[in-house]
């Protein structure tokens, strides 16, 4: 049911687990796979190793801070970490970063012939560098892109960054110098929060966010992607639940990366998510995941294209919350009310704005002409 073609490799479902240190090495790759997941990509392999800041990670009730960079294995250790990690099976992905097209050939080169099934080209890091990393420039991703195609024969993929002016752009460049795919988003640049009392942010320095943050932000980069060039994409960005995967697939991924939930929740998460997932597509009557692969693509318009109908507010059947008052606060053209315990909406006034609509715990109220 889950079974998915990805850039020529068979995986046994589409969830992959992303480039982080939750999967610095081959054990842990090989748990990843383990657990169930249809491929694993490495932490993000450099030619000269770094010493990691301490502290480096954060997190809140709704994301991560992650100020660490890249994996702490010299290059020619990934021969013995790739295959740990196969040891049983697995489809491995390796991710790489460099300054220059031929490192990164070197490089992408060096790990095809230990093992690795697919390159992904970490051009996007929002660590240690100004808002003008690599990933906001096509000529460069161009650049880069081609060295490695031209170097390797297994897929490669460009990791994609919200932090540029025009993603579409960039895809365009990537699948113009032959990558296989696009993989969208990285964690954003930020800054997780301050401690008031102390004065002191988070983490001291801007780093890398993920979670439920930026799952907005990786699934519209997935639709622009896609409504713009035709490239297989991996969608990336707060996925934790079964839904937060089909959504992303509902918008015409071909796969999703995990990795935030897998290093707060642990590997366990990895079954969990699938599970949801698969029971998902039974409860509705689909037999594959191609199935419902692109649906919600088909319903995003442009603004141009949006409806100007007198659209208003209506009340349901539906009973209140108990003491909620969120629709009748909420509405900022007075249009909602409570008179002897029920809500009414003045058409004369409800402007068709449908917050109500989504604030509203009960789905009291609905939008229609």
């Amino acid at each position: 049911m889950l079974a998915t073609d990805y850039l020529g490799l068979d995986l046994k479902n589409p969830l992959i687990i992303a480039a982080g240190p939750w999967n610095r090495d081959g054990k842990a790759l090989k748990e990843s796979i383990a657990a169930g997941a249809g491929a694993v990509v490495t932490e993000s392999i450099v030619s000269d190793t770094l010493l990691d800041v301490r502290p480096r990670i954060a997190c809140d009730e709704r994301g991560a801070q992650n100020i660490r960079l890249y994996s702490d294995i010299q290059i020619e250790g990934w021969e013995r970490e790739i295959e740990i990690a196969k040891s049983e099976g697995g489809v491995v992905i390796a991710s790489i970063f460099a300054h220059t097209p031929s490192e990164l050939a070197y490089m992408a080169s060096k790990l095809e012939k230990f093992g690795a099934d697919a390159i992904e080209l970490s051009v996007s890091n929002p660590m240690a560098e100004s808002l003008e990393i690599l990933a906001s420039h096509a000529d460069t991703i161009f650049d880069m892109t081609q060295a490695v195609v031209q170097a390797v024969r297994i897929p490669v993929i460009v990791k994609l960054t919200q932090n540029t002016t025009n993603i579409s752009k960039v895809a365009k460049a990537a699948k113009a110098a032959g990558a296989s795919g696009v993989s969208a988003i990285n964690t954003v640049r930020g800054i997780l929060g301050i401690d008031l009392e102390t004065a002191k942010p988070t983490l001291s320095t801007y780093g890398g966010i993920s979670g439920d943050y930026i799952r907005p932000l990786g699934l519209a980069s997935v639709a622009t992607i896609l409504q713009t060039v035709d490239v297989p994409v991996s969608g990336i960005g707060g996925i934790s639940r079964g839904n937060h995967a089909l959504e992303y697939i509902m918008l015409g991924a071909s796969t999703v990366q995990v990795g935030t939930a897998v290093m707060l929740s642990g590997k366990e998460i990895i079954p969990v998510i699938l599970g949801e997932m698969t029971d998902w597509l039974k409860e509705h009557g689909f037999r594959n995941i191609g199935q419902i692969r692109g649906q919600a693509l088909k319903n995003m318009k442009s603004f141009d294209e949006m409806r100007f109908e007198p659209a208003v507010s209506t009340v349901t059947g539906v009973a209140c919350k108990e003491n909620c008052s969120r629709c009748i606060n909420g509405c900022m053209y007075g249009a909602i009310s409570r008179r002897s315990g029920t809500v009414n909406v003045d058409r004369q006034k409800c402007m068709g704005c449908g917050l109500c609509t989504s604030i509203c715990p009960a789905g009291k109220l609905s939008l229609g002409l």
